[in-house]
């Protein structure tokens, strides 16, 4: 097996978003995006004691045309949406939402968020979506940290969790609108492995904490991405100190991309009709009790 090498390594700047402190590695000055992979933020905040959890959080918001997915670390987070979806994922599982066509959606922590930690680390992950799939219905798919395959290595330093796609023989339970593979996982010092991915894939792997080894190149710490040249069959990993880190494959869509806000559409017009669509109330009604 031959290991690919590192293209790129990004850090994940600090940036508010609407009040809300995050981290946000791409798109960045060195990498517009990682196609498929649009954007990533990693968010860990302290949930304010003196705010109710119904207007903590985010609040309604529309998206079409891509996947914005939350894969979550502490906590747990509320998704409320206008096609009817109510649900409490907490740590270790994750919501992935196709906007399709349109829809409206709130990520409030859960009421029990204080009795929990009252920490909500997470990250999320804006996914595109095929041109021919973007005006699809809407879906939503909620994944749980017990319905999660999971690998683990003999030694029993390193788990990783299979969201969506393949890893050796495990098949993560997303169904996705293009080829890709999320893996969430959780390395012991010393713990070592090898990630065998299809070699057409654009790869990238998030440290949210610790610091790992790629072999046969360089050392990669928290709060950095290192996105991998298409020249090998995967890499290998070993963690120099316990790390947790998010490892995200795909096959590129090689489709012209357009992106305003909410909306990612493939040119103009389409955003134009997208902001249209939702001033007109096409894409639902979120009204939260």
């Amino acid at each position: 097996m031959k290991n690919r090498t590192i293209k790129s390594i990004l850090y994940a700047t600090p940036m508010d978003m609407g009040g809300m402190p995050i981290r946000q590695p791409f798109p960045s000055a060195k990498a517009e995006s990682i196609d498929p992979f649009l954007l990533l933020h990693h968010a860990d905040i302290k949930v304010p004691t003196h705010v109710d959890t119904k207007h903590a959080g985010v609040g309604p918001h529309p998206h079409r045309g891509f996947s914005p997915v939350s894969f979550i670390f502490k906590g747990g987070v509320h998704h409320h949406d206008s096609r009817g979806n109510d649900n409490v994922v907490y740590a270790g599982g994750t919501q992935w939402m196709n906007a399709g066509m349109g829809v409206i959606h709130s990520e409030r922590p859960p009421a029990d968020i204080h009795e929990i930690g009252g920490r909500q680390e997470l990250i999320q992950l804006w996914v595109n979506t095929p041109a021919k799939h973007k005006m699809d219905q809407p879906s939503y798919q909620p994944l749980t940290a017990e319905d999660t395959p999971k690998i683990t290595t003999v030694n029993g330093l390193v788990q990783v969790n299979v969201i969506a796609g393949k890893l050796k023989n495990t098949i993560g339970p997303i169904q996705t609108l293009s080829d890709v593979n999320t893996f969430t996982a959780n390395f012991q010092k010393s713990g070592k492995y090898f990630f065998q991915i299809p070699a057409s894939h654009n790869a990238f792997i998030y440290v949210l904490q610790g610091k790992v080894q790629v072999t046969g190149d360089s050392e990669v710490e928290g709060k950095y991405v290192a996105v991998f040249q298409n020249d090998g069959d995967g890499f290998e990993l070993e963690a120099l100190e316990d790390s947790t880190l998010f490892i995200g494959t795909g096959e590129p869509l090689n489709e012209p991309v357009a992106s305003h806000g909410p909306f990612v559409m493939n040119n103009q017009t389409e955003l134009m009709e997208a902001f249209r669509d939702y001033q007109l109330g096409k894409m639902g009604v979120l009204i939260e009790e």
